[in-house]
């Protein structure tokens, strides 16, 4: 299979690798894939980088089936994997039946949570020492907004991570690609996405997220850059002290209180 990238993307991909100096020489890189069009275009990217870079590392691709339906079809996936030599394998995870046995919990967050751990046991299991996820710039951005207005806190996820109880590292190629340019990448890798099993497909506060960035950037031409911008190191203005302690607080009021 002939594969390909425009200079544009390949610059993209180069910056977030070479940045976040993603892959070293030997690196066994397991590739995280649902058959959506992210994980498609990082299997694809990844096996141009391969072919270009003088490293040498392997790729193999992992799907997480999560038994929402019966016909979810990952034999597609395994043919496009393997016409890129990756080899490539799926696991069953009762997903469907964590999120309704965990009714009080987000499903979103119990799916992320049980796909996580079936992921990195596999690569545990078969010596790999790299989980590459396909997050692209645009789920960077809106799990920050997330963060901020679910949780009070600032948060995002990070280009490349070290888990120190597995000791594998996550990487993620694709963190300076825009949503839109994955798109349109299918013109390149040829692969219609499977789509989603997942029946909360489009109805997820990440949606409700991404569609609120979108109803407000005509008045806010900027607010998506802004919120890029603020998720680095060293955007933060003045902010208010942390809160203080009970005991603090008894102490500081016993001091006005002359006890």
């Amino acid at each position: 299979m002939k594969i390909n990238l425009p200079q544009l993307y390949f610059s993209k991909l180069m910056r977030a690798i070479v940045e976040f100096d993603m892959i070293q020489e030997g690196d066994k890189i397991l590739i995280g894939v649902s058959g959506g069009k992210d994980s498609i275009f990082l299997v694809y990217a990844l096996a141009i980088m391969r072919q270009r870079l003088k490293k040498n590392f392997s790729l193999s691709a992992l799907t997480i089936n999560p038994m929402f339906t019966s016909d979810f079809d990952t034999e597609r996936i395994r043919a496009y994997c393997e016409s890129l030599e990756i080899p490539y394998d799926t696991v069953d995870v009762d997903i469907a039946g964590a999120i309704k046995a965990q009714a009080d919990k987000q499903p979103c967050f119990t799916c992320a949570f049980f796909r996580r751990g079936a992921m990195n046991r596999y690569a545990v299991e078969h010596g790999l020492n790299k989980i590459a996820y396909a997050h692209h710039h645009d789920d960077a951005v809106e799990t920050f907004l997330m963060s901020l207005l679910y949780s009070g806190q600032l948060h995002t996820f990070t280009p490349c991570t070290y888990l120190d109880r597995t000791e594998l590292t996550v990487i993620r190629p694709l963190v300076y690609f825009r949503e839109e340019e994955i798109k349109e990448a299918i013109q390149y890798h040829g692969f219609t996405p499977v789509p989603s099993p997942c029946p909360h497909d489009g109805h997820t506060i990440r949606q409700e997220v991404k569609e609120l960035i979108q109803r407000l950037e005509p008045d806010i031409p900027d607010l998506y850059d802004h919120l890029a911008s603020g998720m680095r190191k060293g955007a933060l203005g003045e902010l208010w002290p942390a809160s203080k302690t009970r005991d603090e607080m008894r102490d500081i009021y016993f001091s006005y209180m002359g006890k």
